[in-house]
């Protein structure tokens, strides 16, 4: 009896590892295949039939009629890692070039900062500029969320503010080509590149607020000097790196609120992995309860406050956006 309990569980599971790897495969050839519509078409469809007859040998043990579907898996999984992230691509305006920086003492010179003048989405006036900051005169780090739509998923950003009154945003983001819409699932399949941002707040926070009517908070983080200064200097490594080696972005492990989830990790090991990480939405809650935020407020007290898009439609192009937006948000 227990033999055949064994020996049925063993069937159950080796059809659940078909159908999650076909149902996998079927999208990476989908997303993938470098070939015309008829390949895009029929060979997933190859490969669905494949795998409905490795199922059917699960059923039945048929263990021969597994092969030709494990031949076909173990060469989709050496194709897939053949395809690599490439910088070469034919980039959206907005994310065509990735910053870089370089420091000497205190003194950090950022190339490529992002200063756009948006008018519609499609109707701006680009601006790239080299901007030189003193890591030893920052005096805030801000976190900003951005929704559209489900308040569950938010674009999040993170801005460095300095004794001079400057603010220097960063902003993880899908590399888009020119003419390409983001789609989360394909972001699941090697579909788009990883781009870092560095930006003034009247472009990166403007664009989302002003231009696009998206609900903008902002949430002043509870950090020390150092901290925000390591912060800092992670992201002007991150671009970089990304300079010098392209990488994909992942709706699920690589996007604009893991990347500094795994800062926050970095600079404290013993941060909790939770849930609220990857329903971005709901950031700013995980944040409160692990004392990044502070408690003088409550937490709807906190988005009520930080809520900006009024405030900046206000401002607009003002040379005080950034403090014109910052008005009554609770600080430590």
């Amino acid at each position: 009896m227990a033999a055949r309990i064994f020996s049925i569980a063993g069937h159950m599971i080796l059809a659940l590892f078909v159908a999650l790897t076909a149902f996998w495969g079927t999208l990476a050839l989908w997303y993938r295949l470098p070939f015309g519509e008829i390949a895009r078409y029929s060979i997933p469809a190859l490969w669905v039939v494949l795998a409905l007859v490795a199922l059917r040998g699960c059923a039945f043990s048929r263990w021969r009629q597994l092969i030709p579907y494990a031949v076909a898996l173990a060469a989709l999984l050496v194709w897939w890692q053949t395809i690599g992230p490439r910088s070469d691509k034919d980039w959206s305006p907005d994310v065509a070039r990735q910053y870089t920086s370089t420091m000497e003492g205190s003194t950090v010179r950022v190339t490529n900062v992002r200063d756009f003048e948006w008018r519609s989405d499609t109707d701006f006036t680009q601006h790239w500029e080299e901007r030189s900051y003193d890591l030893d005169t920052i005096t805030r780090v801000d976190l900003f969320t951005s929704t559209w739509g489900n308040p569950a998923i938010a674009h999040t950003m993170i801005s460095f503010g300095f004794a001079d009154g400057r603010y220097l945003a960063f902003s993880v983001e899908v590399r888009r080509q020119k003419g390409e819409a983001y789609s989360a699932v394909s972001g699941l399949f090697k579909q788009n590149e990883l781009v870092a941002i560095a930006a003034d707040e009247r472009d990166v926070i403007r664009v989302r607020s002003n231009v696009r009517g998206e609900d903008v908070q902002i949430f002043n983080l509870r950090t020390s000097p150092a901290r925000a200064r390591e912060a800092l200097v992670y992201f002007l490594s991150m671009g970089n790196r990304l300079a010098r080696q392209p990488r994909f972005y992942n709706t699920a492990t690589t996007n604009c609120t893991t990347v500094p989830f795994y800062l926050a990790r970095k600079l404290n090991p013993t941060l909790p992995l939770d849930w609220r990480v990857l329903v971005s939405g709901y950031l700013p809650d995980y944040l409160y309860d692990i004392g990044a935020l502070t408690h003088q407020v409550s937490l709807s007290e906190l988005r009520d406050k930080g809520r900006i898009t009024e405030r900046a439609k206000a401002a607009d192009q003002s040379a005080n956006f950034s403090q014109a937006i910052r008005e009554s948000v609770p600080e430590p």
